[in-house]
């Protein structure tokens, strides 16, 4: 039984693996998130300056050059090496903070799928209300209280975002769990979290997948648009958006200080954005929708 179950299962990986594999945009996106991964893990390595050395006085909004290949910013930094070590914050921070609204949408969204009735209302109401306030108004009411610190941003992303995590492992654990083997585990005297744990989660992980992925470009944006608009991360820790938001003034004399951090906060996105796509049409060919 375990033979033939093992080899069903690497016959399902193998079809969604070749599903993927023909899915150009989503082989794009892999590809941009693994390399702005490594980016982000190498910043120190790969940037070519020290990203708040400031030039004020020898390299003022200096254009792209040999020596400076995304130009340079008011105060004379390297734009290039500000831009890599954005890396490492806007990445941390999305995956971050979806990791903590995954956390809290999968638990309540099983519990709330599983066991059904009190807990299904409870917890499908409190998703209600965070569903009714606006998510950039509750980002800029938590940070003005809390401040704008790095810790602050993905803990209230991911507090805003948690709930559309929920109801969709709801939705998945209601499938899951009129399958057979569900019922048999309980009728053999299985406890509900050991058939959660066991039966129902992991067959329902596949789709939180996909909207991990999603999550993380959709919290990425957020921080950036926080950082914007000034109540992101601050100077001189280096921020796409904030880059964009310094550089706007500037945009008719020095276009590259604004064009480049808005170019790769839109080429990570994207990044993110094929890559759910392409591992959602991929379950999909595995469930025949």
């Amino acid at each position: 039984m375990s033979a033939a179950s093992g080899s069903v299962g690497g016959w399902r990986r193998s079809r969604r693996l070749r599903a993927f594999a023909r899915h150009r945009l989503g082989l794009v996106g892999l590809v941009i998130v693994v390399v702005f991964t490594l980016v982000a893990i190498l910043a120190p390595q790969i940037a070519p300056h020290d990203p708040t050395a400031q030039r004020i006085a020898t390299a003022r909004l200096v254009p792209p050059s040999a020596e400076f290949w995304f130009g340079t910013d008011e105060l004379g930094r390297d734009l290039f090496s500000r831009i890599v070590y954005g890396a490492r914050i806007s990445m941390r921070i999305g995956l971050i903070a979806e990791g903590i609204a995954l956390l809290v949408g999968i638990t309540l969204g099983a519990m709330a799928g599983f066991f059904g009735g009190w807990v299904d209302n409870l917890i499908m109401r409190v998703t209600d209300v965070f569903f009714a306030i606006p998510g950039l108004l509750f980002l800029i009411v938590i940070v003005a209280i809390f401040g704008s610190g790095a810790t602050t941003i993905f803990l209230a992303l991911g507090l805003i975002s948690w709930p559309g995590e929920a109801r969709v492992m709801r939705s998945e654990v209601l499938r899951v769990r009129q399958n057979e083997y569900v019922t048999a585990a309980r009728a053999l005297g299985l406890r509900d979290v050991g058939v959660i744990l066991r039966h129902v989660m992991p067959n329902a992980l596949a789709s939180m997948i996909v909207i991990g992925s999603l999550g993380v470009a959709g919290a990425i944006l957020s921080e950036a648009t926080l950082s914007f608009l000034g109540l992101g991360i601050q100077e001189p820790l280096a921020s796409w958006g904030t880059m964009i938001n310094r550089g706007q003034q500037f945009i008719f004399n020095a276009w590259w200080y604004s064009v480049f951090p808005g170019a790769v906060i839109m080429l990570v996105v994207l990044g993110f954005n094929f890559l759910g796509d392409a591992m959602r049409d991929a379950l999909a060919v595995e469930e025949g929708r």
